[in-house]
């Protein structure tokens, strides 16, 4: 199966004034084309900024130390900034903001904001006009057809409405169609049902997952919640301390969990656990990580083996890959 988003070994670095911190190290994700995959971790394991490192939104004082992200095969890191923003960004990579209450500006109607995108990103229509006011009017009837699909009410009216004028899931399906409207290869939601009330999330994530096979793109949901996972997600990768630690497809990640970190995330969760349940210990700061696996301070199956070295990938029982000991066949792993 084909990738088009292949992310190998990516290492990075951020200059701070307490000295380096090591955000990303050693990140591995593979999003096949035409699936959903659950991007998941506890807040400070790197999701938000491999977001932006896909998107080529890192800050000026980051650096790339080592990795390829590979978009439909093309190496993003390679792309200038300017290349990034005309071929790439807003056009063949879509994205869906965590809150959409803050996503839209408060001064300007709906359509000021949606349609300028649409003439900067969207491409032309095969046989339509190329330029003018006729390539105005083809972007229009097409947001137009958009909102509909979105199940916004009266679409042909909300170009000329201001945010303030919708409920908070109206926003966040102007979000969505907003990414769609430029016909995307791959659509990143950075967690976009946090903000919302739960009924609200449930049609969303059924709208967001409907849509995908529709407009047949392939989507990285980044959230904190396996439940949501659970519902939408066709396969996942767990994130700790900026490391990837577990990917496959979700039913085996999720029905016979090989990590740890991944094991103690399900159980905190409160369809499983019977009683408020937590990890004990904290997410390590990126400043000064642990030596070893990053998570064997909180594992409860740490060995000294796990002090000391790294873990590596390896296939777990039901073919995920794995970045631990246990799941490590060479036989130094249970020194």
């Amino acid at each position: 199966m084909s990738l088009v988003l292949d992310v190998r070994n990516l290492r990075l670095a951020v200059k701070t004034d307490e000295g380096r911190a090591q955000i990303l190290d050693r990140v591995e994700l593979a999003l096949p084309r035409g699936r959903i995959l659950g991007l998941v971790g506890e807040s400070g394991c790197g999701k938000s900024t491999l977001v932006r490192a896909v998107l080529g939104i890192l800050p000026k004082n980051t650096a790339i130390e080592s990795g390829e992200i590979l978009f439909e095969g093309e190496d993003l890191l390679r792309l200038s900034e300017r290349e990034l923003a005309r071929r790439v960004r807003g056009s063949r990579i879509g994205f869906i903001p965590q809150d959409p209450y803050l996503a839209l500006n408060p001064v300007f109607k709906i359509g000021a904001q949606l349609l300028p995108v649409m003439r900067w990103h969207a491409p032309a229509p095969a046989d339509g006009p190329r330029s003018g006011a006729a390539l105005l009017r083809a972007h229009r009837s097409r947001l137009v057809e958009i909102l509909r699909r979105v199940q916004i009410p009266e679409p042909e009216a909300v170009l000329e409405r201001y945010p303030h004028q919708f409920s908070g899931g109206q926003r966040q399906r102007l979000m969505i169609a907003g990414a769609l409207a430029c016909s995307p290869r791959l659509i990143i939601a950075d967690e976009p049902t946090t903000a919302l009330d739960v009924t609200t999330q449930l049609q969303i994530l059924k709208l967001l997952k409907s849509l995908a096979t529709e407009f047949d793109v392939s989507m990285l949901f980044v959230t904190h919640d396996f439940g949501v996972v659970a519902q939408l997600c066709d396969e996942i990768t767990v994130m700790y301390a900026g490391q990837t630690v577990e990917s496959g497809p979700t039913a085996t990640v999720l029905g016979s969990p090989q990590h740890p970190y991944t094991e103690a995330l399900l159980a905190c969760h409160p369809d499983r656990a019977r009683e408020l349940a937590g990890i004990p210990g904290a997410v390590p700061s990126p400043l000064d990580p642990p030596p070893g696996c990053r998570f064997w301070p909180r594992c409860p199956h740490a060995i000294e083996y796990c002090r000391r070295r790294p873990a590596r990938f390896s296939e777990g029982r039901r073919g995920q890959l794995v970045n631990c000991r246990l799941a490590d066949p060479l036989p130094d792993a249970a020194a």
